[in-house]
């Protein structure tokens, strides 16, 4: 199948409108089969209950090009899995699991020229995402509801490689005790974006969220969850109900058991000890693992021995593993790669 005339290896990661998009409705009860668009525009009445009370959640992943010329996703049940949580969460009718990897396989078939060749750098991202359609006005939720799914290609997310970025800790909170920081909510990053452009206005790159309870714990940033290295080579990540399962750190736990041989531990973490850490990072789906050099905690700074010239060796490790099997380099788990065609 011919590519696209497209300048993979220049592309950035922003939004780049493909051939067809899947969507589904839910209506007296049921969703119904699903179809196959071109048409990319959502037409909905001013009183939609998404844009009264943001009844919207969303999921992301990407489709790859392996060694071996196939066209593949990481590990979309999983993805499946979250967004039933989600719906569940917001009181929204949740799309079946089967279905939800169904649509995925088949938009991305269907936009098979727009994934990047192996090689490139670049991927195609997806954008699974429901909301309530119908009209609301009292604060209720809504009766009809619609799933889509829409690819883009995008570039890495680090041009020229990932760099170590200095982060700061946040003093706004993102997301309380028995709040909804646990699922995948799009109210959840409309509530970040005050802070992240305050930090980037400041010269930092990321916030470092604490538990809004205490404030004495590492939950999260805006958009990805933290992993760490301790100085006798132990994998770490911080375990709250109030962050997001993330789908790159569950696998990136099991690289480092299965693949690595490194003892791992899903454990709280108290600011306190971020500094006796010897390599930090953020891990998601954009950029797999992002290296963290510097935390600034108001007047005083956390250098990790790592450095801010390149990753940690162990980071390094793991970030090479896990794109190694996404990519077809080395073999994956049972169940991980989804194959498309």
């Amino acid at each position: 199948m011919e590519k696209k005339n497209i300048d993979w290896s220049n592309l950035g990661f922003a939004y780049m409108q493909t051939d067809k998009r899947y969507v589904s409705n839910y209506k007296d009860g049921a969703w119904d089969e699903g179809t196959l668009t071109s048409d990319a525009n959502i037409v909905l009445n001013e009183c939609a209950c998404v844009l009264q009370y943001a009844q919207t959640c969303f999921e992301g992943l990407k489709a790859y090009t392996t060694e071996d010329g196939h066209i593949v996703t990481f590990r979309p049940d999983l993805n499946a899995q979250r967004m039933v949580a989600s719906a569940k969460r917001l009181e929204m009718p949740a799309f079946p699991e089967d279905r939800f990897v169904d649509a995925v396989h088949k938009v991305v078939e269907a936009n098979a020229a727009y994934v990047p060749p192996y090689g490139s750098g670049a991927t195609l991202y997806i954008r699974p995402y429901m909301f309530g359609s119908n009209s609301v006005i009292g604060v209720k939720p809504a009766e009809e509801y619609q799933f889509r799914v829409f690819t883009t290609p995008v570039g890495p997310y680090f041009k020229g490689g990932a760099k170590p970025i200095t982060i700061r800790v946040c003093d706004y909170d993102r997301a309380a005790p028995h709040g909804t920081g646990h699922v995948k909510a799009g109210l959840n990053y409309a509530m970040s974006l005050y802070a992240i452009v305050d930090a980037h206005e400041k010269g930092f790159d990321e916030n470092m969220y604490l538990d809004s309870a205490t404030r004495t714990k590492v939950e999260e940033t805006g958009g990805a969850n933290f992993l760490f290295v301790t100085k006798d080579n132990t994998v770490v990540t911080p375990k709250s109900p109030t962050i997001l399962p993330s789908i790159t750190r569950r696998s990136l736990l099991y690289v480092a058991e299965h693949y690595l041989g490194l003892k791992t531990e899903e454990r709280e973490v108290y600011m306190d000890e971020v500094k006796d850490f010897a390599e930090c990072g953020l891990c998601g789906t954009a950029a797999v693992i992002s290296p963290v050099g510097k935390i600034v905690d108001h007047d005083k700074e956390i250098c990790f021995p790592s450095g801010m010239e390149k990753m940690g060796p162990t980071i390094q490790k793991l970030y090479d593993t896990l794109t190694g099997i996404q990519m077809g380099h080395i073999e994956a788990p049972e169940g991980w790669i989804h194959k498309i065609c």
